[in-house]
């Protein structure tokens, strides 16, 4: 028979023969504790074999000559076992969600290959997964960031921590023998909540002995407090912080997890435990005096009725009144609570920083490159996760198993907190925010699991630009669920250049709906995502009124899509399919369903490698159109009869207005800055040569005209065009 005795520190065992009687009879009745003793003894069930298991602390409680065999479990020392565990949980079953079998496994096979390039790289990630269980956070925080696509997302980041540290902490005391019986949570917040808060505040991840010492308040320390702090460098103390392995650092401490330390000092500022002298004194002082005006009173009052001391319960009474006036003081704190996380959230030397969860997935899977020279400079420390989870760990369910590790945070204090939050939240956040810090905006709404403050932050937003933020599902998933708590029309939603695909768009299609400019550009979306688009045009529901899909490869069988959406919708009023390779055909099929149309006023077709015949076409259909006026041609293939036949079109009294060149007949296009900015802004995306080419031809063209025409004032005209031209094709020649 083999016992496994788990936990040792948890028992307060007597091995002496007055504290615990012998017996070796398994069927005697005695309490647990002299079972254990008498297993242990080798007096009861001699042939067992027995395991237990203790932190390092507790480990002399067992005299040592009942102990065989001493062995200290530290964690994976191999690189190769740490990997072996992140391809085994990587590739569970069912770990990807939804999705294509296929498309999972590779992208299982990648996370599971950056992490072991990072892993080989012996940085900070392989101190940390050192310890199994941080193994186990990375794996799961992984799984958080790349295969999350539900709406909304069934885990936070937050209750990812929150759910570690329970998995680690639940039920733990730090030390059984002494009568504080302290949960272990509660005294790591008081402790390493404060060295991570100061890290936070005074930017700065390593930490040196001093630090440790100062924020230990050793000096202070009564005996039992000392004991205390023994007790939790030598069994905790290790899981926190470890020694940094930064050349030139080797005698400093980093937290094992860079995100712990934003955790635990949010958790130190909102349990409250962030006061100064006189308020700690102050909170004390209140809770006894409170207590004893009770008793006091409730005395007195049954005197009273015997003898005439009426006037004495007043005189007690006024003791009341400074238990209130802390109380008024307490609200002030949670102020001061809600003050720190809005400024935190806000600020502004982090606004052009990398979004929060890409700095979490660059932490554990490393950054593609070359590596950092150990003499160069370091960046600045961006803590951006310490406000978010502030706000994660105000939230029920949270709150809720903090509970349980002993950390309290009552149902008024978060209302209260949330509450002298609102105001600064909202009023910051219509100021407007860069892209990245409005993703973390929106990501803290999401941890924050507050559904009607959520809903009166996202009705002040009426613009959402995340242009440029790569827009991974589990930030897709964010974003349709916190819009989801209203159904407020948004006036632009911009995702230019946001790696979006086909799934993000069935993610996003309920938010989608309800905005009237849509900006697509750059996103890689093909026919399959055009099929997407062509559901959301034709939805009853659907007031998109501005689409902008340019530089996207839509291609012939997109554009048949689109034609479909055109038909039948009722919303879109500008269309702009700019560089999309529709070709002719695509060009044509467009066309052909124009004529069921009655809304669109501006079309976009420039760069798609049309010739005349398509072009024409395409115009011509315009033309009869009731509402079409302006359709642009530029960057096409048409040729000098392809252009005057156009320009005739153009000429008539109901002739729609198509911007094809820079010039109209003897004089500039009044339309020619508004190409050349599009030109312009598209650059560095469009194919440079073919690009080059075209502002050659732009040129001549001007230069034709200007010999032309003879008034001063068009030549002058003619001459400011063409040095901008100029300009531009400078700019090409010299790759700027």
């Amino acid at each position: 028979v083999l016992f496994i005795l788990n936990g040792l520190e948890r028992l307060n065992l007597d091995f002496r023969l007055a504290g615990t009687e012998l017996c070796c009879d398994p069927n005697e009745p005695v309490p647990p504790s002299a079972i254990v003793v008498n297993l242990l003894r080798k007096y009861l069930l001699p042939e067992a074999s027995i395991i237990v298991t203790t932190r390092p602390s507790a480990v002399r409680r067992i005299p040592g000559k009942y102990v065989g065999r001493y062995a200290e479990i530290c964690g994976f020392s191999d690189t190769n076992l740490q990997k072996l565990y992140f391809q085994m949980r990587l590739s569970q079953p069912g770990c990807s969600g939804e999705g294509s079998a296929s498309r999972s496994s590779g992208e299982q096979e990648n996370l599971v290959e950056m992490l072991s390039r990072n892993l080989e790289r012996h940085n900070q990630i392989a101190a940390a997964c050192f310890l199994p269980s941080y193994c186990w956070l990375g794996c799961t925080t992984l799984h958080f960031l790349y295969f999350t696509r539900t709406v909304p997302p069934s885990q936070t980041l937050t209750g990812i921590y929150t759910s570690f540290l329970r998995l680690n902490f639940s039920g733990e005391v730090l030390d059984s023998t002494d009568p504080t019986n302290i949960s272990m949570m509660k005294y790591v917040s008081k402790t390493v909540g404060k060295l991570a808060y100061e890290g936070v505040m005074s930017r700065k991840t390593c930490f040196s002995e001093d630090d440790l010492q100062q924020c230990f308040e050793v000096e202070m320390k009564t005996e039992s407090e000392l004991n205390l702090l023994e007790v939790f460098r030598s069994d905790v103390f290790r899981f926190f912080l470890t020694p940094c392995v930064q050349p030139g650092k080797e005698h400093t401490f980093v937290f094992t997890i860079p995100a712990m330390q934003e955790y635990l000092a949010a958790l130190y500022v909102v349990l409250g435990e962030k006061k100064t002298l006189a308020q700690r004194v102050g909170k004390e002082l209140s809770e006894v005096i409170g207590k004893v005006s009770e008793d006091v009173t409730v005395v007195l009052t049954i005197i009273s009725k015997v003898l005439p001391l009426r006037f004495l319960p007043v005189l007690f009474n006024l003791l009341k009144i400074f238990p209130r006036y802390f109380s008024r003081l307490s609200g002030k704190d949670r102020d001061a609570i809600a003050h720190t996380m809005a400024e935190e959230l806000f600020k502004e030397e982090d606004y052009y920083n990398d979004d929060v969860l890409d700095q979490i997935n660059s932490s554990i899977l490393g950054v593609e490159g070359p590596m950092r020279h150990p003499d160069e400079a370091p960046d600045d420390e961006v803590f951006e996760l310490f406000p978010i989870f502030m706000g994660g760990i105000l939230s029920r369910r949270n709150r809720a198993i903090l509970e349980q590790l002993g950390c309290s945070i009552k149902n008024l204090a978060a209302f209260e907190i949330a509450k002298a939050m609102k105001k600064t939240v909202i009023r910051k956040s219509r100021k407007g925010l860069p892209p990245s810090e409005l993703m973390d905006y929106l990501f803290f709404l999401h941890e924050f699991q507050n559904e009607r403050f959520t809903a009166e932050a996202i009705r002040s937003l009426r613009t959402v630009n995340l242009s440029s933020v790569k827009m991974t599902p589990l930030k897709c998933s964010v974003l349709a669920s916190v819009m989801g708590t209203t159904c407020h029309e948004v006036e632009e939603l911009n995702l230019t250049s946001c790696n979006l695909d086909t799934s993000s768009l069935k993610i996003l299609f309920p938010v989608l709906l309800r905005c009237k400019a849509l900006h697509l550009q750059l996103n890689s979306l093909g026919s399959d995502a055009c099929k997407e688009i062509r559901d959301l045009l034709l939805h009853d529901k659907c007031v998109v009124s501005n689409l902008r899909l340019a530089n996207n490869p839509v291609g012939e069988q997109g554009a048949q899509y689109l034609a479909e959406a055109l038909a039948g919708n009722r919303s879109l009023t500008h269309l702009s399919l700019l560089h999309t390779a529709l070709g002719d055909q695509g060009a044509k099929v467009i066309a052909q369903h124009l004529a069921e149309n009655q809304h669109l006023q501006e079309l976009n077709l420039g760069y798609n490698s049309l010739t005349d015949a398509a072009a024409l076409h395409v115009v011509e259909v315009a033309k009869k159109h009731e509402t079409l006026d302006k359709v642009h041609l530029y960057f096409n293939d048409i040729s000098e009869d392809g252009k005057r036949a156009l320009h005739s079109l153009r000429m008539d009294q109901d002739g729609v207005r198509a911007l094809v060149f820079l010039t109209a007949g003897t004089d500039v296009s009044d339309y020619w800055s508004h190409i050349l900015n599009i030109v312009q802004r598209n650059l560095p995306f469009w194919d440079r040569e073919r690009v080059r080419q075209h502002l050659v031809l732009i040129l001549q063209d001007l230069e034709s005209s200007r010999r032309q025409t003879a008034s001063p004032w068009r030549k002058a005209k003619f001459l400011r065009v063409e040095s901008e031209v100029k300009k531009m094709l400078g700019k090409l020649q010299h790759g700027t």
